[in-house]
């Protein structure tokens, strides 16, 4: 059953590291955010199809850079109190979208931004999969964008 798990993980590896490279900003860091994810699996789940293993996978190098991310702390040089962690502050603006992702977006929307975003998908592949050509799926990419950097800036006053 772990063979599943295995050939998924090796056929998605760099679109795992991509995700995991945007959410950490450091190679080394997305690398080491891989291979805990796959340790944490290995041997412990019964992955009975690709999707799932593909979910699986998906989900827990997320939350294994998230947890990395928790763990930098700065350390005060001079006695100041730590100021909080860009890698908190990013975190934060991260949970942020995506809670207006699930919130503001339609379906679809989500759908593209989901698979293009986290999963690194092309447009030209993720149109037809919807049966659409590429122009369009490029177009509700932009306005899902818009929706989200509108929002953001209307709810957090941000420029």
């Amino acid at each position: 059953m772990s063979d599943i798990l295995t050939d998924t993980y090796l056929r998605i590896r760099q679109r795992l590291k991509a995700g995991a490279g945007r959410l950490l900003s450091d190679a080394e860091a997305a690398e080491d955010a891989l291979q805990d994810a796959f340790i944490r699996l290995w041997g412990r789940y019964d992955v009975r199809s690709e999707r799932e293993a593909e979910a699986l996978l998906t989900r827990t190098v997320k939350n294994v850079s998230i947890d990395q991310l928790r763990k930098w702390k700065t350390v005060p040089l001079d006695g100041d109190p730590p100021e909080e962690n860009a890698g908190e502050e990013r975190e934060t603006k991260f949970r942020r979208v995506e809670k207006m992702v699930e919130q503001e977006l339609t379906d679809m929307q989500r759908w593209i931004i989901h698979r293009h975003e986290y999963e690194g998908v092309t447009l030209e592949k993720i149109a037809g999969e919807l049966g659409m050509q590429a122009p369009a799926v490029r177009m509700q990419l932009s306005r899902a964008r818009k929706i989200i950097r509108e929002q953001y800036r209307k709810r957090y006053h941000e420029e």
